[in-house]
């Protein structure tokens, strides 16, 4: 314990020295969660300023003034001038700092320039894919790539490497830069987050070759999470609440993970526990409000949005809990609005984009819809919820094929999820591909259809198909499944007819007798069936009778 506290320590500020502050503030979580030990030996660390100094000492004195002087640059985010402050840099902390301030100043005029060909179009619909690049790329694959070569690259360059190399669309390069800055700081939270956002799946994650360190167990429980095995990742994370019991982050990904498995009241209890613990956190809240949405809390889900707005209105999340606000109100329009804000102050924000495809879908801009799930599969190909959005936008355009390869996209992600089985299964019906339905709606079935949708649908194509005993089973299913939920309707009355039908040519005459009973309390052409169908029962039981 006390060597991960004094790693946790140095990390803390050895990313701090960097402008690393989004790794920082993780380290720092961290290490305010980490279980105290027993004694004073974990206190018993290097001084505060031990990790600078020796930052400090790798530098030529006269590099340090300019080090300081370009970190106010950096901080006050004059990018270009940082660079430019340590063009003739010598040190690794020096050398770091220039070329991450070369790509964020590449990557902010990158966004300006999206934004500029954005105003010229329609306000109303989001722009086309980007065209614009990080001009510092070339400069800085340059200068990184002999460095990288000659193994001169500490783990913060090769964090820097490998975002040049991402975003020069070489992947596997840049898997191996991630990999080796990860490896090389393994307290860096950002190298990981990148590693596993560049890894296909979780056998690529298996395969690869990672230190001996107490930080894999918090990449492998990540990079479940981002794969949507929900129940692993839950597993993980439940074992490093052992060494990290107070871990704010730990309690969230949690949440997060129930969120996904649809379990919504663990969800929400364990995100209002992590809110009360700490009120003015703004991370993730804005699943947090998805879970409010789907619950359809309007009453909770408005005080969520007055916090939020009092502690930060300029927040993408704040901007997101509005957006869905508006959105279970109905108002659309403004809801479309606050997912843009969220957008204007974070372009790369994943769950803005995917929230506005859906209030697109609403409006019934398909255009407008398609453009936004593409934004949000772009930034992240994890993602199931654009691909299944883009699945069902090209539904609606009744372009069935297209629809088919969406939601094939969103069952390999979460092949567990009885939704996208669904889905892809209606498709199939609709290109009058019965039998590649029935093996859809046989997954859904046995990935546990809460709606009861397959039931209903297997029962409807198996009597199709004519196949009367398959179609009894499934309907039986749909009755007994609608009785726990005490749901009734059409669905139940056509059920019911045809069950009664069934077992009376079966020779089953009282549990058709049943039937037609049950089907006495609807109203509609359905109960005049059943009550023909019971005198034609009686006439049986009558001529049985006479029989005998």
């Amino acid at each position: 314990m006390p060597s991960i506290k004094w790693e946790l320590r140095s990390a803390i500020r050895e990313l701090s020295v960097r402008g690393l502050r989004s790794s920082c503030k993780w380290a720092a979580e961290a290490l305010v969660g980490l279980r105290p030990a027993a004694g004073a030996a974990a206190d018993e660390m290097s001084s505060p300023d031990s990790a600078v100094g020796e930052a400090e000492a790798e530098e030529p004195e006269e590099e340090l003034d300019n080090v300081l002087l370009a970190k106010a640059y950096f901080d006050s985010n004059e990018f270009l001038r940082a660079a430019h402050t340590l063009r003739a840099a010598r040190g690794a902390r020096a050398r770091f700092l220039r070329w991450y301030s070369l790509f964020l100043a590449g990557e902010k005029r990158k966004d300006e320039r999206m934004l500029e060909e954005g105003s010229s179009g329609s306000a109303a619909v989001p722009t086309g894919r980007p065209r614009a690049v990080n001009e510092q790329l070339v400069l800085l694959h340059a200068e990184l790539q002999p460095e990288a070569e000659a193994g001169q690259l500490d783990g913060y360059g090769q964090y820097v490497f490998g975002l040049t190399l991402r975003e020069l669309q070489r992947p596997q390069e840049a898997c191996t830069a991630f990999r080796l800055a990860a490896t090389l700081c393994p307290c860096f939270w950002a190298a990981w987050t990148e590693l596993a956002a560049s890894l296909p799946d979780l056998e690529a994650v298996a395969a690869l070759e990672l230190p001996s360190h107490w930080m894999v167990s918090f990449f492998r429980a990540y990079a479940a999470l981002e794969a949507q095995q929900n129940v692993q990742a839950i597993n993980l994370y439940e074992e490093l609440l052992g060494a990290f019991p107070s871990s704010p982050y730990l309690q969230c990904q949690l949440a997060h993970a129930r969120y996904n498995l649809r379990e919504f009241d663990e969800a929400q209890l364990g995100f209002e526990q992590l809110l009360k613990r700490d009120p003015y956190r703004l991370d993730q809240v804005d699943t947090y409000s998805n879970i409010l949405y789907v619950k359809e809390s309007k009453r909770a889900l408005s005080s969520l949005a007055h916090a939020c707005v009092s502690i930060d209105k300029f927040r993408p999340e704040t901007c997101c809990v509005i957006g869905n606000y508006y959105s279970l109100k109905a108002e659309h329009e403004k809801a479309v609005l606050y997912f843009r804000r969220a957008l204007k102050l974070n372009r790369h924000f994943l769950s803005a984009w995917t929230l506005m495809g859906h209030e697109y879908v609403e409006l019934k801009n398909t255009a407008a819809a398609v453009d936004a799930y593409r934004h949000a599969v772009d930034i992240n190909p994890k993602d199931y919820r654009a691909w299944y959005g883009l699945g069902q936008t090209y539904e609606i355009l009744t372009m069935y094929f297209y629809a088919l390869f969406y939601y094939r996209k969103a069952t390999a992600l979460r092949p567990y999820d009885a939704r996208m089985w669904c889905a892809m299964a209606g498709c199939y019906k609709l290109l009058n591909r019965k039998p590649d339905a029935i093996k859809c709606y046989q997954r859904a079935e046995s990935n546990h259809d809460r709606e009861g949708i397959a039931y209903t649908e297997l029962a409807r194509l198996f009597r199709d198909e004519g196949d009367a005993t398959q179609a009894a089973h499934y309907f039986r299913q749909m009755l007994k499944l609608r009785e726990q939920l005490e749901i009734t309707g059409p669905e139940t009355q056509e059920a019911l007819l045809f069950l009664a039908n069934h077992c009376k040519d079966s020779g089953a005459l009282e549990e058709a007798q049943q039937f037609c009973s049950r089907l006495l309390d609807f109203g509609g052409h359905e109960k005049e069936e059943a009550k023909a169908l019971l005198r034609d029962i009686r006439s049986q039981f009558s001529k049985q009778s006479t029989v005998q």
